[in-house]
C-alpha cells in the first residue's frame, strides 16, 4: 500500500513531543513494520496546529486528492490539527478520497468502527482544550514577566540587542548596540534639524548604512516608525494590542490597539534624550500643519493658525469668485460640514472670515506689540500677577533679618547644651526648651525658603523683561521690510493661534526669546559646631506651562515664550 507520513512540531510543544527527526524515525519504523511503500514525507516544522494553511498539510491533501497515497501515518490526531473542527474536516476529506489515516500513538484508531471514531473525537476535543490552556498560561506568564520589568518580546528595536534570561545576566533585557545606536542618534538629530524623511533615507543610502533588515536601502515607512519608537528614550511597551475577530470573511483575527492605560511600560537603556525625541516629533507636526501643497505663495498669512472661537477647531482656506469676477479668500470653520461636525444640529453657526481683512488686522496688532514691548509685559503681568511685585531690596533685608534670627536660635541651642553639661538645668527642662527652639528655628527656615524662592522668581522676571526688549529691538528693525512670505514665517513664529468669535479676535502669542543666563551657584553656609547645617534653598526647576493662557512662558527646548 502506498503510504505517506505527516509530522508537525510547533514551538509551544517541541519540548514535549520532541523534534521533527524523532517523529520521522518513529513513523518510518511503523511504515516498514506494516509493509507499506513510503511514497512521500510531508513535514511542517514550527507551524501552529491552530491553523490549516500549513505548507506540509496542504501538499498532503493535494497528494491525496490526486490519488498518490492510500494511507497516511501520523503520530496523533493533534498533529493534524489542534482544533477539533479542523481535525474532523481533514479526516473527512481524506476519507472521501479513499485514504486511510493511521495514528501511531493510538493503535487501531483507523479501524472503521464507532468506538474508534468516538475515541478520535475525544482526543480531538482534549487536544483543543490543551491548546487553550497552553495559550492562556503562556499569556499570563508573559504579562507577569512584563510587569516585573522583563523584556518578553523576542525582537529588539534597531539599536538594541536582546539579552536572554540566564543565571548570569538575570532577566531578559535590552542592551545598546553602539554601531546602530550611532545611526539612531544621527537620524533623530537630522530630523530635529528639519531634514525630511526622504532626504535622510537618501543620505543613509548614499553612505552605505544598511537598514534594520540588512537591506542596502532605507524605506520611508521604516524610518517613520523608527522616529516614533519610544524605546530610544527608555520606554518599551508590552500589551499594546489585542486580537479580535475580523469582520472580513477571508481573515480570522485582526490586531487592534488597546487603551494606552493598559500598556505595560518596561525600562530599557535610552539612546537619545527626551528633548531630541520631542523635537523630532514636532518637525512632523509642523510639516503637516504648514504643508505648502495647494497653497498660493504670499496668501493666507494665518494658514494653520486660525481657530473657530465657538467650536475650538481649526479652519480651512477657501476662495471663491464674486459677481464682478474678483476672487475673495476666506477662512471657514471645519464644522460647517455637517458630516465633520457630527450632525446638522452640531453645525457651526459662525460665518466665513475674510482672510485679507483678518491677515491685515492681526499683522498690524503684532507690529504694534513688537514696537511697544511694554504692552507684552503689561499683558503678562495682568494674566499671571496676583500679588504686588516685591522689591528686591526689601527681600534682601528680610532675608538678612531671618538669617540673624536663625543664627540666634542656633546660639540658644548651644547654650542649652552647655547649661545641661554644667549641671545648671535638668534633662526634662533642657529637652522642653530645646523642642521650643527647634520649632521656632524650623518656622524661620520655612519663611527664609519662601522669601528665597520669591527672590529667585523676581530675578527671573527681570531677566525676562530684558529678553523681551532685546527680541523687540531685533524685530523692529526689519518688520517693515518683509514681503508676504516673510510675514507669514514671522507670524508662524510669534502666534500660538488666533481665535475668532463673531467680531471678537483673540491673539495668543509665543515669543522666541534668547535663553536666559545660568543662575550663579550659591555657596553653602558653614556648619556650626553643634547646630545643624543651614543650606540655601536649591534653585527651583523652570516651571512648565500647559497653556499659553498662563502668560509669557517657555515652550521647551526652543526657548520660546508665549502670552
Amino acid at each position: 500500500m502506498r503510504a505517506a507520513l505527516y509530522a508537525r512540531v510547533s514551538t509551544e510543544r517541541q519540548a514535549d513531543r520532541g523534534t521533527i527527526g524523532s517523529q520521522l524515525a518513529l513513523l518510518r519504523e511503523h511504515i516498514t513494520a506494516a509493509g507499506d511503500e513510503l511514497v512521500g514525507e510531508y513535514v511542517d516544522d514550527g507551524q501552529s496546529g491552530a491553523r490549516l494553511d500549513r505548507p506540509g498539510l496542504d501538499a498532503l491533501r493535494d497528494a491525496a486528492e490526486a490519488g498518490l497515497v492510500e494511507r497516511v501515518w501520523c503520530l496523533s490526531p493533534d498533529r493534524l490539527a489542534r482544533a477539533y473542527a479542523y481535525q474532523v474536516l481533514v479526516l473527512d476529506e481524506l476519507d472521501r478520497f479513499g485514504v486511510v489515516v493511521a495514528f501511531t500513538d493510538s493503535p487501531g484508531l483507523a479501524a472503521d468502527d464507532p468506538q474508534a471514531t468516538l475515541l478520535t473525537q475525544v482526543q480531538g476535543v482534549i487536544a483543543e482544550y490543551e491548546k487553550a490552556k497552553i495559550a492562556e498560561r503562556y499569556r499570563r506568564g508573559k504579562l507577569f514577566r512584563a510587569r516585573a520589568g522583563e523584556i518578553v518580546t523576542w525582537k529588539a528595536s534597531y539599536g538594541y540587542r536582546r539579552i536572554p534570561r540566564s543565571a548570569a545576566t538575570g532577566q531578559a533585557h535590552h542592551e545598546v548596540y553602539e554601531p546602530e545606536a550611532a545611526v539612531v542618534r544621527r537620524i533623530f538629530t537630522d530630523r530635529a534639524a528639519g531634514i525630511t524623511v526622504r532626504e535622510i533615507c537618501r543620505l543613509l543610502n548614499a553612505d552605505g548604512v544598511p537598514s534594520p533588515t540588512g537591506k542596502p536601502t532605507w524605506g520611508h515607512s521604516t524610518l517613520s516608525r523608527l522616529l516614533r519608537n519610544e524605546a530610544y528614550v527608555g520606554r518599551v511597551y508590552y500589551n499594546r494590542t489585542e486580537s479580535v475577530p475580523d469582520r472580513r470573511p477571508t481573515r480570522r483575527n485582526r490586531q487592534v490597539w488597546r487603551d494606552r492605560d493598559d500598556w505595560i511600560p518596561i525600562d530599557c537603556p535610552r539612546i537619545i534624550s527626551d528633548e531630541l525625541f520631542q523635537a523630532a516629533g514636532r518637525v512632523a507636526t509642523d510639516n503637516t500643519k504648514w504643508s505648502p501643497r495647494r497653497a498660493e505663495p504670499g496668501q493666507w498669512l494665518l494658514k494653520g493658525l486660525v481657530k473657530c472661537g465657538v467650536c475650538g477647531v481649526g479652519t480651512n482656506c477657501h476662495k471663491m469668485r464674486g459677481r464682478n469676477g474678483t476672487w475673495h479668500r476666506y477662512y471657514y470653520c471645519r464644522n460647517h460640514d455637517p458630516l465633520r461636525a457630527g450632525g446638522e444640529q452640531h453645525r457651526c453657526p459662525e460665518r466665513n472670515i475674510r482672510a485679507d481683512a483678518l491677515d491685515t488686522f492681526v499683522f498690524d496688532h503684532i507690529r504694534a506689540a513688537i514696537t511697544h514691548p511694554e504692552q507684552l509685559l503689561a499683558g503678562e503681568q495682568a494674566v499671571t500677577l496676583h500679588t504686588p511685585i516685591p522689591d528686591d531690596e526689601l527681600l534682601t533685608a528680610e532675608l538678612a533679618r531671618l538669617d540673624r534670627k536663625i543664627d540666634a536660635a542656633d546660639t540658644e541651642r548651644r547654650r542649652l547644651i552647655d547649661l545641661y553639661q554644667g549641671g545648671f538645668i535638668e534633662l526634662p527642662e533642657m529637652q522642653r526648651r530645646a523642642t521650643e527652639v527647634a520649632s521656632r528655628r524650623k518656622e524661620l527656615q520655612h519663611k527664609r525658603t519662601s522669601l528665597a524662592d520669591e527672590r529667585t522668581a523676581l530675578a527671573r522676571d527681570n531677566q525676562l523683561r530684558h529678553r523681551v526688549h532685546d527680541f523687540a529691538a531685533r524685530i523692529h528693525t526689519v518688520i517693515d521690510t518683509l514681503d508676504d512670505t516673510q510675514k507669514q514665517q514671522l507670524l508662524r513664529l510669534l502666534i500660538e493661534d488666533v481665535r475668532v468669535t463673531g467680531w471678537h479676535v483673540q491673539i495668543r502669542l509665543r515669543i522666541a526669546l534668547d535663553p536666559p543666563p545660568s543662575d550663579p551657584p550659591h555657596p553653602p553656609r558653614p556648619t556650626g559646631p553643634t547646630g545643624p547645617t543651614r543650606q540655601p534653598s536649591p534653585p527651583r526647576p523652570r516651571p512648565v506651562s500647559v497653556s499659553t493662557q498662563d502668560g509669557l512662558r517657555s515652550v521647551g527646548v526652543d526657548d520660546h515664550g508665549a502670552v
